[in-house]
Parts: C-alpha cells; sequence; structure tokens
C-alpha cells in the first residue's frame, strides 16, 4: 500500500515514513500544500496522511481541491485543534478520519491499517485465499497453518494483489501501489517480483494462485478463471 505525508515538521515528517515504511507501506512525503496537490494528482495513493497547518496551501484547502477533482483517496487529517467544530470542520470537508496531536505512532498505524482495508472494501484485518491467510495487522503470511518468509516489498505485493483478489492488476497499477518516489522500478521489476512471490507463497505440490494474464496484468484467485 502506498501513503503520501504531508506535514511540515521535518522531524516528525521523518518519524512518520519511518514508521509507515517498518510497517511495509511504500512511502512519499511533502511539506506544503502545493507539493502535496502535485503529488497527489501523480501518483495513485491508497491513504494521505494531511497535516491542516502547512505552508503555501493548508490541509483543508488541500482536501477541498482533492474532492473537487473527484479523487476519493481516504485521507486522515492531523491537527493541533482539539475542539468539536474543528473535527466536525475537517469531516464535513470529506476527511475520512481525524487524529489530534500529540497521538502515538501505534494509533496512527492503526488508522492507516484501517483506511487502507476499507480502501478495497475490506473491514477485517485477515485476508483468505483458497489456504493462503493473510493477517494484515500483523504483516503476517501463512499457508495451510505454515509461516512464509516475505521481505517487505514481496509482502506488499501480496496485500495489494489480495486486496485485489479475482480481478487483474496491471504492472503499472503494482508500480503505482508498491513502489515510492524514492525507487524508480525497471522494467522488469513487477515480473521478477511476482515469479519471487510465486515461489514463496507455493511448492510444486500447491495448487498455482498468482495467475498471468498475458499482456493485461496478474491476478490472485484460488482457481485461473477460462
Amino acid at each position: 500500500m502506498r501513503v503520501l505525508i504531508v506535514e511540515d515538521s521535518p522531524r516528525l515528517q521523518r518519524t512518520l515514513a519511518s514508521a509507515l515504511k517498518q510497517s511495509s507501506y511504500a512511502v512519499d512525503a511533502c511539506g506544503d500544500g502545493e507539493e502535496a496537490l502535485w503529488l497527489a494528482g501523480s501518483h495513485a495513493y491508497d491513504v494521505i496522511v494531511l497535516d491542516i497547518m502547512l505552508p503555501k496551501r493548508d490541509g483543508l484547502s488541500v482536501l477541498a481541491e482533492l474532492r473537487k477533482r473527484g479523487q476519493a483517496v481516504h485521507v486522515l487529517l492531523l491537527t493541533a485543534r482539539d475542539t468539536v467544530a474543528d473535527r466536525v470542520q475537517g469531516l464535513r470537508a470529506g476527511a475520512d478520519d481525524y487524529l489530534i496531536k500529540p497521538f502515538a505512532l501505534e494509533e496512527l498505524l492503526a488508522r492507516v491499517a484501517v483506511l487502507c482495508r476499507r480502501a478495497y472494501g475490506h473491514k477485517e484485518s485477515r485476508l483468505q485465499i483458497a489456504d493462503l491467510e493473510i493477517d494484515t495487522a500483523a504483516r503476517l503470511v501463512t499457508r495451510q497453518g505454515r509461516p512464509i518468509e516475505l521481505t517487505a516489498r514481496e509482502y506488499l505485493l501480496l496485500e495489494y494483489l489480495a486486496h485485489r483478489q479475482g480481478h487483474t492488476v496491471s504492472r503499472s497499477e503494482i508500480e503505482e501501489h508498491i513502489y515510492d518516489g524514492q525507487v524508480e522500478p525497471m522494467s522488469n521489476v513487477v515480473d521478477s517480483a511476482v515469479c519471487n512471490l510465486r515461489k514463496k507463497i507455493g511448492s510444486a505440490d500447491d495448487p498455482p494462485l498468482i495467475h498471468t494474464r498475458r499482456g493485461l496484468g496478474y491476478v490472485l484467485e484460488a482457481a485461473a478463471t477460462p
């Protein structure tokens, strides 16, 4: 899952980015409202963590512009304002959630996880595909009860495919959702990542779960459809 952090405090920005990356998110970050709008218009984010008090353009203005553009990306507002009126204003502007500073990192991570699940229509933190189970809260993957060790990037890929299970996902969509601005995907990086993931989640005796749709992309499902 790919997250954009919009926070003008360099220290807090670094802290949030580090925590999200350690939790297997692809992360971009910026410190003002204008750059936030440019990034949001250039990339497909699952969640935007948006501070209200920003230079150049404040968070509520950024949020209003996103909704005016028709962008339904889930937005978690950050603010030091803790009155009911302030919270109501943010929610009415189109925010999906609201977090008051100071906050615990664990709470922010939990709220981002909920918004990511909501973005794909899931309420539970467990995703099941045949005998493969993904615990998105603990970032654990098992098949037939057997734990599977994945790199952060492999986990991101698997979770994204699982959220889209049954739907063909193009290479460009995968690049947008699992690679951040610090990484320039090479032409075959997605194919290579899918190949490695296939090997890890299934042995020769296991029914395949990741299927190639030639010229279209990949689909994660229990059985290939004709």
